[in-house]
């Protein structure tokens, strides 16, 4: 729904990109925070992916994001990478850049790291 490309992944780390479109914006004519927030979470989260054992699975425990200036228009994208990863839970971090390469959003989170049978 929201048109996430990937651009890259793997070795802990990925990158994805979205066009901005008019009805992800705000009252105020401006990128809604939520959408930074999805979108650096699902680059987070397949960076996450590319280092999982077999059968491990993860869920989002917490996350934080600083919103550091807005965007009406163009391509977004978000690079995510895992920070460290240990049996039960998982530290990522993120952003999310303007074309220019502008960050507009930076993001840290825990992941629980589900063991197969679990």
């Amino acid at each position: 729904m929201m048109g996430i490309e990937p651009v890259s992944f793997g070795d802990g780390a990925a990158v994805l990109s979205m066009q901005v479109r008019p009805d992800m914006l705000n009252g105020d004519g401006w990128l809604q925070g939520g959408v930074y927030t999805a979108l650096v979470d699902e680059a987070m989260a397949l960076a996450l992916i590319t280092v999982l054992g077999d059968g491990e699975r993860i869920a989002t425990i917490s996350e934080a994001t600083s919103f550091l200036s807005g965007v009406q228009n163009g391509t977004i994208c978000a690079s995510g990478r895992v920070i460290r990863k240990g049996r039960s839970v998982a530290f990522a971090e993120g952003e999310v850049t303007r074309d220019d390469g502008r960050v507009l959003a930076r993001t840290t989170a825990s992941f629980a790291v589900l063991q197969p049978g679990r």
